[in-house]
This record gives structure tokens, C-alpha cells and sequence, in this order.
């Protein structure tokens, strides 16, 4: 399982991906991937997670956009050092992909509103490793 983090305005975005045998069907061209995000409020202010944007690849240079309000149907709010985490998945037409993206956030002091990078995570079916 590959683990991935990045640090944007002090809130800090954790990634691991696993790839769901039991859910997939390579036969039918059917890859799906699992996963775990842990989204850490390392500011010293109030926020509240808007939006999601996520931009997903595979092997076969086919791209898709995914936008929408927050995260697994919530907006969280995290206030100083709280952490939120949640899963999801993405499936692909191939064994090999990966995506990456951004947070709209927006402090909850004064509303502004800022990105929180999601870092770039390999989605990889186990055997394509042998």
C-alpha cells in the first residue's frame, strides 16, 4: 500500500491505495481502487472543506475530472490539530493510473477561501509490481 503526503497552508493531506481484488474484473477491463484520505488541520485557525477536484489518468492516457461539494457527502470543519478522514474509489480501465487534486477550503475567522493540494498518488494493480 502506498502512503503519500503533502502540507498546504498547514493542513496536511495523507494518501494510501489499495487496489480491491474482490471488486475487480480485469477480463471486462474493470480495475477498482480504494482510498483512505486523512486530511490533518496543522493551522491555528478554523476550517471548513467546500470542494473537492480531483483529475484521475490511467495507463491508456484516458483523463477524467471529478468535482463536487465536499467529501463523501460532508463538509467537515477541523479545527486546530483535529483530524478527518475518510474513505472512497475510483475504478479504471486499466491496472495502472493515478490521480491527484485539490481542496477548496475556506477559514471559518473570515471566510476566506483557499486550495489544499491533494498529493499524487499511484493507483497500481499488486501483480503489475512482479
Amino acid at each position: 500500500m502506498q502512503t503519500v503526503t503533502l502540507v498546504t497552508h498547514g493542513v496536511k493531506v495523507t494518501v494510501q491505495a489499495e487496489f480491491q481484488y474482490d471488486h475487480s474484473n480485469p477480463d471486462q477491463r474493470y480495475f477498482l481502487f480504494s482510498y483512505r484520505v486523512i486530511i490533518e488541520n496543522n493551522s491555528e485557525y478554523v476550517v471548513k472543506l467546500l470542494r473537492r477536484h480531483w483529475f484521475i489518468f490511467d495507463s491508456c492516457s484516458e483523463y477524467r475530472e471529478v468535482e463536487g461539494e465536499g467529501v463523501v457527502g460532508q463538509q467537515p470543519v477541523l479545527t486546530p490539530g483535529e483530524v478527518y478522514e475518510y474513505e472512497s474509489a475510483c475504478n479504471l480501465n486499466t491496472d495502472i493510473g493515478k490521480m491527484n487534486g485539490t481542496y477548496l477550503m475556506m477559514r471559518e475567522m473570515d471566510g476566506a477561501q483557499f486550495y489544499v493540494n491533494i498529493p499524487e498518488f499511484e493507483l497500481m494493480m499488486p501483480a503489475r509490481l512482479n
